[in-house]
């Protein structure tokens, strides 16, 4: 392949992953983040010739992706609610549903505290810190606390936050441990929760590559919510509001844990934009 016009290797990449059962996107995408350049500027470029070094380093990583590791993992971003996130197999990609997650909260948040008022959020299994990151970003005047079990994620998670300049108080711990003691306004979360039975379903992509621990939960997925339900009562103050990512069949028995434990409170199960229950929120007002 000497001598090739972008235009033509792309040709070959596209013709490969599609051998190899792969989506061909990955081909563009993956030339872009090694030109450096957007699609239109791809577009532009296509009977450019492609540099020998490019081309080596192009090869690579659709042979990669064609042996199943994901393009984000190769190129180490993946843009989230307009901002790029650094990722590694040490963190779940952020996905476009989560988005969903932080328009939701913040609908709900500006009816319940007012525009960019001053409230504590906690962000529990940050990962790469996309939703804690996300939330200081849009909504500056929070004070935003975001915890993980993995020492690797928040590493990962501390270095966006550096990068996209947010303030992040980040803490290790399970769950609600490392925010025990204090009283929080909004607690968001996008837990593990797909059941181990669930797994030969799954793609090999995700499941050869991304953390096991960011994904898997006991009692069928719902060990966490059920935990976190158990748990939130003593550290809210009065408004908040819970928002957590569920699995799409999960919305009824997500439900149910927050409805015993706020039973006062206005629950929502929220569909993503496929249709699917994707999101419960909690919001407690008395």
């Amino acid at each position: 392949m000497n001598n090739k016009t972008i235009f033509e290797a792309l040709s070959w990449a596209s013709s490969f992953l599609v051998a190899h059962g792969r989506d061909e996107n990955a081909a563009r995408l993956l030339m872009q983040h090694i030109l450096q350049i957007n699609y239109s500027g791809l577009m532009m470029r296509m009977h450019d010739e492609i540099l020998p070094a490019h081309l080596e380093q192009f090869k690579d990583y659709v042979e990669q992706h064609a042996k199943g590791r994901p393009v984000q993992y190769i190129t180490g971003v993946e843009e989230f609610y307009g901002r790029q996130f650094e990722v590694n197999e040490s963190v779940l990609i952020p996905r476009p549903e989560t988005e969903e997650l932080i328009v939701g909260a913040i609908e709900r948040m500006n009816k319940i505290f007012g525009h960019n008022a001053k409230v504590k959020i906690a962000d529990i299994g940050t990962g790469s810190g996309a939703i804690a990151v996300t939330m200081k970003g849009e909504w500056p005047n929070a004070e935003v606390t975001a915890t993980d079990i993995s020492n690797d994620a928040l590493q990962t998670a501390k270095k966006n936050a550096d990068k996209l300049d947010a303030a992040i108080d980040f803490r290790m711990g399970d769950l609600t441990k490392p925010i025990a003691n204090e009283k929080w306004d909004v607690i968001l979360s996008n837990p593990p929760y797909i059941a181990f039975d669930e797994a030969k379903e799954m793609s090999e992509v995700v499941l050869e590559h991304e953390p096991h621990t960011a994904l898997f939960a006991e009692e069928n997925g719902l060990i966490l919510y059920r935990k976190l339900a158990e748990q939130l009562p003593a550290l809210l103050n009065k408004p908040a509001l819970i928002g957590v990512e569920i699995g799409y069949t999960q919305g009824e028995a997500v439900e149910n844990f927050f409805k015993s434990s706020f039973p006062q409170a206005k629950i929502e199960i929220v569909k993503d934009i496929n249709k699917k229950n994707r999101l419960v929120f909690c919001e407690i007002h008395v």
